[in-house]
C-alpha cells in the first residue's frame, strides 16, 4: 500500500503493530499525513496478518526470525535514489529496529521511526525491550505517548538509551497516542504533531 506525493522528498517503508492491520485508523491517518508533507509511504503486512484478510484464523504475530525477513526482504525491495527510513507502529517499530544498525552501515536506510516504541510487554516493566538501543548508531526517532503502558516517559528516562536516539513525547498520550479527555487535548492533534516531527527528522537534512 503506498501514499506517494507528487514529488516525493523522501520514503518511510512503514510496519503496523502486532494486533492491528496496515489500514488500522493510526496507519491511514499517518500515511496520509506524512505524504501531505512530502514523504512517500510504503506500507506491508507481515505474514500471519496477510493471512487474515483470505480467511485465515485470526493468529498471533510470526516468530522474530520471520519478521525480520519479511522486513528484511521488503527493504531491499525499495532501494533507488529515495532516502529510505524504516520504522513502524509498536511491533513494527521494534522489528524495524533489529535491522537498522546493519542496513545503515550499508548504506541502505538512512534512519529509523518507532511510533509507540513497545520498550517492555504491557504490565512486565522488567522485561525490556532495549539492550540493543544502548549503542545504536543509526539515526532513531522514537514518537511515544508520555503515558504509555509499554513504556512511559518517566520508566524510559533511566533505560541509557544511545544517544543516535531522539524521543519526542506527547503530553498525556497512550500507546496509540490517545490523551485522556480531562487534559483538554485530543488523539487528532496528537497524530499531526506526530505527521510533523517525522516529517522534520526525514527531511532535516535533504534540503528544498
Amino acid at each position: 500500500m503506498i501514499n506517494r506525493p507528487k514529488v516525493p522528498r523522501a520514503r518511510f517503508l512503514c510496519a503496523h503493530g502486532a494486533g492491528a492491520p496496515m489500514d488500522s485508523r493510526f496507519m491511514q491517518v499517518l500515511a496520509q499525513g506524512l505524504c501531505a508533507l512530502g514523504i512517500e509511504v510504503i506500507r506491508f503486512e507481515f505474514p500471519y496478518m496477510a493471512q487474515r484478510r483470505t480467511g485465515g484464523s485470526r493468529r498471533p504475530p510470526n516468530t522474530m526470525p520471520q519478521l525480520l525477513d519479511c522486513f528484511g526482504a521488503q527493504i531491499v525491495r525499495q532501494l533507488d535514489d529515495l532516502p529510505l527510513y524504516i520504522g513502524g507502529k509498536s511491533m513494527g517499530g521494534r522489528v524495524a529496529s533489529l535491522l537498522a544498525d546493519a542496513s545503515f552501515e550499508k548504506g541502505l536506510i538512512a534512519g529509523l521511526i518507532c511510533l509507540g516504541y513497545p520498550f517492555h510487554p504491557r504490565g512486565k516493566p522488567d522485561k525490556l525491550r532495549t539492550q540493543h538501543l544502548a549503542g545504536i548508531s543509526c539515526p532513531m526517532l522514537i514518537v511515544q505517548g508520555d503515558r504509555d503502558p509499554l513504556g512511559s516517559c518517566a520508566e524510559v528516562a533511566g533505560y541509557g538509551l544511545s544517544h543516535a536516539v531522539e524521543i519526542a513525547w506527547l503530553e498525556d498520550g497512550d500507546h496509540d497516542f490517545k490523551p485522556r479527555r480531562a487534559s483538554g487535548l485530543t488523539q487528532a492533534r496528537h497524530w499531526q504533531s506526530a505527521q510533523a516531527v517525522v516529517a522534520q527528522f526525514m527531511l532535516r537534512s535533504r534540503g528544498p
